[in-house]
């Protein structure tokens, strides 16, 4: 080892290149736990939008140092057709990655939570920098274990469900991966519920998706406003996926899909007892999830945080999914699937209090989904990982 690589610190950088704050909460919190893990390295922060950073810096402890913060940004071609193509091809995330590869040479390793970033790892030479994944969440769909995920050189993940599966899809080996937990739920851990309304009713939580194939939202989410609208008995929380109102086109590379996203009627939030949030903050932070009673939703991975503490959940299945048996269902094993927009009035009938078998069902599958250590949270467990891997001393 020569003398000069000997004195230069090791330098990790966190990357949060999204359009949206969904993500961020998946690996900010490690940050400062790397920071006094490995109190020689540098560990800094690149993001590709000043909300982005405003956030990081939410998660970040002041008795440590200050990271360094790097921005990166798109260049006004590749946002001009973004904007001309309805923003469904991520066009700035790709163009940010490829205008900073300079920047990224001089960083030994990079953490991110979305798979965008293996676009640095096509066609390039090995070196650095290493890529570190952790999935935004624990959710079923199968766009979790895509081959892409294939190309990181390590992977960290909430729990076994995760592992198990990535495995059987040979995008993760017994080698390059460790199970730390969730360090989304550190970050918010012992928040009292939010009251939304001033009555106690109880709270109902729309949570649809953003994919064009698997959202309810297209086929039955005016349909659903319409029956809490008319109806006293719940609140309703109308708060998708932040993704869904970002864009008027929504696209599945992986369904080869396209539908354009219909417009919510004013005359819902005019209504006392229906709330919607199509993109703030809350939408991200677990608000809404643990402030609502019961859970209405179809393939978001929200629902293992809502699971948390078992409650009743309620599934459409609007694209008529031959979804038993399926493991990118495994989720809707925690309360009843509807078909038919009808149905909803008596699934709310019969789902409070929680059946038995979902119970257990939900109980179970947190439990396989997420690690848990009472005596190491996940961000501390996480940076150890980090550092092992690395070999940062």
């Amino acid at each position: 080892m020569s003398s000069e690589s000997s004195i230069d610190p090791r330098r990790i950088g966190f990357l949060f290149n999204h359009d949206e704050l969904h993500q961020v909460a998946h690996i900010a919190p490690i940050i400062p736990a790397l920071q006094r893990q490995a109190p020689t390295a540098r560990v800094e922060v690149i993001t590709s939008s000043d909300r982005q950073a405003e956030a990081v810096r939410q998660f970040l402890d002041p008795a440590l140092p200050t990271p360094a913060f790097w921005s990166i940004r798109p260049n006004r071609w590749s946002r001009l057709a973004e904007n001309m193509l309805g923003k469904m091809v991520p066009l700035n995330r790709l163009s940010s990655l490829k205008r900073s590869g300079d920047l990224f040479r001089h960083f030994d390793a990079l953490v991110v939570p979305e798979t965008t970033t293996t676009f640095l790892k096509k066609g390039q030479e090995p070196g650095p920098p290493k890529l570190i994944f952790f999935p935004h969440g624990a959710g079923d769909r199968s766009i979790g274990f895509s081959p892409e995920i294939g190309l990181f050189d390590h992977v960290l993940l909430p729990g076994e469900k995760t592992r198990d599966r990535m495995l059987a899809a040979g995008v993760i080996r017994p080698d390059n991966h460790r199970i730390v937990g969730y360090p989304k739920f550190e970050a918010y851990a012992d928040r009292p519920p939010v009251k939304l309304f001033d009555n106690d009713r109880p709270v109902v939580l729309y949570n649809p998706h953003f994919d064009p194939l698997l959202s309810s939202w297209f086929r039955f989410g005016e349909s659903i406003l319409d029956y809490f609208a008319q109806q006293e008995a719940y609140n309703l929380i109308f708060a998708p996926h932040v993704m869904l109102f970002q864009r008027k086109l929504l696209a599945s590379v992986e369904h080869r899909m396209l539908k354009f996203r219909q417009h919510i009627h004013p005359r819902y939030a005019a209504l006392p007892h229906i709330h919607i949030d199509t993109g703030s903050s809350r939408s991200v932070d677990m608000t809404y999830t643990n402030a609502a009673d019961i859970y209405l939703g179809d393939v978001s991975s929200q629902i293992y945080e809502f699971i948390q503490r078992p409650r009743p959940a309620i599934f459409f299945n609007s694209h008529d999914a031959d979804w038993q048996g399926n493991a990118n269902y495994d989720h809707w094993k925690f309360g009843p699937v509807l078909d038919a927009i009808g149905d909803l009035g008596p699934a709310l009938e019969t789902v409070s209090p929680l059946p038995a078998p979902f119970r257990e069902a939900q109980t179970a599958a947190f439990a396989y989904s997420f690690d848990v250590d009472a005596k190491r949270p996940p961000s501390r467990r996480a940076a150890a990982a980090i550092a092992e891997f690395l070999a940062l001393p």
